[in-house]
């Protein structure tokens, strides 16, 4: 009788090992399930936004850049102001003060964005002292503030209107779409919500410092046919710099 006993006992430790052995086992598919789970919602959301660009760009393929955004009349008058701060660099970091919002020329960090990219947000764009050394290099550059940044279809405009200017080989692409932020100054006049500046020399082949002048348009969204007209009438070479890159 005692060996039967010992037996059933033992059948009952076996059988309640095998259930923990069981429940372990589930536990452990259980986790890898959701470490799986996590780790491919990380690679999904890492790819998601990439292949949306992607996705959203194919649009604007058969579009030209005056057929992208807004119409040109969204955008008021051309106006200038004379320039100052041809070659006047500092080193970067150095606090500097501009008057204009956005400003088009002035004193500005010794370092400038290259031409590879074209389209920024708050979280990456450079400082608004190098972007001004790169106007000084007749690059023409698209603010936008916070209404367009929080907008996905005026985002999608600059996203197809930065998508024209991608031979960065062609100085004629020295193009920049970047955010004004708060930090940066006072905001865009009334009710606009982009702007467009140049730093010009008067003219391609101009070079009497005292023909230099800030070029400003601002308008209310976005528009690929404002700024065709905007750049052909400011090529780079109507610029102190042109031929830096």
């Amino acid at each position: 009788m005692a060996k039967k006993d010992r037996t059933d006992r033992q059948a009952v430790i076996d059988s309640i090992r095998s259930k923990q052995k069981g429940a372990e086992k589930r536990r452990g598919y259980a986790i890898v399930g959701i470490c799986a789970t996590i780790a491919l919602l990380i690679v999904g959301a890492a790819a998601y936004q990439p292949i949306k660009d992607w996705y959203d760009l194919r649009g604007f393929e058969e579009q030209g850049l005056d057929e992208i955004g807004a119409a040109a009349d969204a955008c008021g008058e051309i106006t200038t102001k004379k320039a100052n701060g041809s070659q006047e660099h500092v080193d970067p970091g150095t606090p500097i003060s501009y008057e204009d919002s956005p400003p088009a020329f002035g004193q500005h960090y010794r370092v400038w964005d290259t031409i590879d990219r074209k389209l920024y947000t708050s979280s990456d764009r450079p400082d608004v002292g190098e972007l001004v050394h790169n106007l000084e290099h007749g690059y023409t550059i698209l603010w936008y503030d916070a209404t367009v940044a929080e907008s996905d279809a005026m985002m999608d405009d600059l996203r197809g209107i930065a998508s024209k200017f991608d031979d960065n080989a062609n100085y004629r692409n020295k193009f920049k779409a970047v955010p004004w932020t708060s930090e940066d100054g006072e905001p865009f006049p009334g009710d606009e919500h982009v702007a467009m500046t140049h730093w010009s020399v008067g003219g391609a082949g101009e070079s009497a410092a005292d023909k230099q002048v800030g070029v400003f348009q601002y308008c209310s969204a976005p528009s690929g046919a404002a700024l065709e007209d905007f750049m052909k009438k400011y090529p780079y070479t109507d610029s102190p710099e042109p031929d830096a890159i």
